[in-house]
């Protein structure tokens, strides 16, 4: 007999969407693989779909698809062999009187001012900073699998960050974090580095960080978590 986890993932169909312009590489145009059903995607199928590369927004389990660049390659941080080097152990140290709060995937006002702050001051222009309660709640707190939302405050218990991750059956999927832009620090590194401790804690081995792209200095700061490996033509390789 087989697992229901085999039944679902086997029942999974694959689709290619139009093209649409590239987020990240100027002049370039993208498509995307999207796996279907949502209501199979459980925590144990998108678990193996993100083995294959695959990740979400909300409900939608996608990877890329293009065809006539390779250049979005899935990237993945070996938890259990990380060594921070001395800007990340700088960074550790200076947010150590942060606490990480475990909070319910729901809206809170309180969340979402800080997103839009954050997206106003990072991502102005870009489209995101005129998202409005609903496109955040669907990007951000819409989701079938197991996910979980980590508040951090500093010692005046003031919110200066929140990440949301997926718990999958080897290790995490940074889904987003946004913090307060004016908090000096590099938070966004510091997420990072609480996300692979927590791993290590849980003993898992991996820290899955979405898509890196060489040509994109966006996303640069991907590949300072060492070591990493890059999935190429289905296989994780150790770079």
């Amino acid at each position: 007999m087989s697992h229901p986890t085999e039944l679902s993932f086997k029942s999974l169909q694959f689709y290619a969407t139009a093209s649409y312009p590239c987020s990240y590489i100027e002049g370039q145009e993208a498509r995307s693989q999207v796996a279907a059903p949502t209501h199979l995607i459980d925590t144990p199928t998108y678990s193996r779909l993100v083995e294959q590369g695959f990740r979400r927004s909300g409900q939608f389990t996608y990877r890329p698809h293009c065809d006539a660049c390779q250049s979005c390659l899935p990237i993945r941080i070996d938890t259990r062999a990380f060594s921070p080097n001395r800007t990340q152990r700088r960074i550790w140290r200076r947010h150590s009187d942060l606490r990480a709060t475990q909070a319910p995937l729901e809206y809170r006002s309180e969340h979402f001012e800080l997103y839009k702050q954050y997206i106003g001051t990072r991502h102005a222009g870009a489209g995101m900073d005129e998202d409005s309660q609903m496109q955040y709640t669907q990007f951000l707190l819409t989701s079938r699998v197991a996910s979980t939302l980590i508040e951090f405050h500093d010692a005046e218990q003031a919110l200066r960050m929140v990440s949301v991750i997926d718990v999958l059956d080897t290790g995490f999927s940074a889904v987003y974090t946004f913090f307060d832009p004016h908090y000096a620090g590099s938070l966004g590194a510091y997420s990072i580095l609480w996300q692979i401790d927590r791993c290590r804690r849980l003993e898992l081995p991996w820290l899955y960080l979405g898509y890196w792209i060489a040509e994109s200095r966006k996303m640069t700061y991907k590949s300072q978590y060492k070591p990493y490996q890059i999935l190429r033509n289905g296989v994780w390789t150790p770079e």
